[in-house]
């Protein structure tokens, strides 16, 4: 009988909590609740098989800090739900989300110095991030417009992009202006969704923001297409990927490929066969 795996339990028992405490304190709606629950459920459903597959016992200190990050990022995906249908406390989102952001600087130091680094860990810690984004751009179009959605979903379109052009899942070479960009994207959209400025300078720094991300996304795709004849066919298990647009993250023991999971433009360096080099996640963390 397979061992249970009791922190993402635990941090489903704490996404709860938290939503119960935004009933209490915002008012939150069922449909808020009902976004939060559901991304709770599909957090703890995901790290459990990961730790599962990977043959960890338990989540690593590291792990512990982005899965408290993972719970802010419930209660803002609530907020940001509920904000359709009535008034939230943007002081309360914008608090939830920037908190996210700054542990964001917490879990990479974490498992490096206590020399848990994993494959596992790095992933995880990449989903929270593009989530969290994905969910400030959603709430930034009551805002600023519909078009603030393309920072969100660029990610997960050049992933579902690499299903179809294999040459797009070939590894880049490291470039820090990837870095400054991804930190970029979070700072901008808690600046927008603060709506402390006048509007117009909120479009105008957002509409920056994005451009510095197309920008991003456009350079690794040429580079890719320049260098597709190398990259056609899917990379090995136990290759390295200096990249970080579009990566594999690569583990055999978890199982865990799939194309593009860092996406040009958000991460750093990609994870290798047999460890995890200090892979930059969205805000230029690991």
């Amino acid at each position: 009988m397979p061992a249970v795996r009791t922190g993402p339990v635990i941090g489903l028992v704490v996404q709860v909590a938290l939503l119960g405490a935004l009933a209490a304190a915002a008012d939150t709606g069922p449909m808020g609740a009902l976004a939060g629950a559901g991304y709770g459920l599909i957090t703890c459903a995901a790290l459990t098989l990961g730790l599962r597959r990977s043959g960890a016992p338990t989540l690593g200190p590291a792990d512990k800090v982005t899965l408290t990050r993972a719970t802010l990022v419930g209660g803002v995906a609530a907020l940001t739900v509920d904000s359709f249908h009535r008034h939230v406390p943007v002081p309360l989102l914008v608090g939830l989300a920037s908190v996210a952001l700054l542990l964001d600087a917490v879990d990479g130091p974490v498992a490096r110095r206590s020399g848990t680094v994993s494959a596992l860990g790095a992933r995880f810690d990449m989903e929270v991030d593009a989530f969290l984004i994905l969910v400030l751009s959603v709430y930034a179009t009551r805002l600023i417009g519909a078009w603030t959605l393309v920072i969100g979903a660029m990610r997960y379109a050049f992933l579902a992009a690499g299903w179809a052009l294999p040459w797009l899942r070939g590894s880049l070479p490291f470039r820090y202006w990837r870095k400054v960009v991804a930190a970029t994207q979070g700072i901008v959209l808690v600046f927008a969704s603060a709506d402390l400025v006048p509007r117009p300078l909120s479009v105008a720094v957002v509409a920056a923001a994005l451009a510095l991300l197309a920008e991003s996304f456009g350079r690794d795709v040429w580079w890719l297409w320049r260098h597709r004849t190398r990259t056609d066919d899917a990379p090995t298990a136990g290759a390295p990927t200096a990249g970080a647009g579009t990566a594999y993250a690569r583990t055999a023991a978890a199982d865990i490929n799939g194309p593009g999971i860092n996406g040009p433009g958000i991460n750093g360096p990609g994870i290798d066969g047999v460890g995890v080099d200090e892979t930059e996640s969205l805000t230029g963390r690991r």
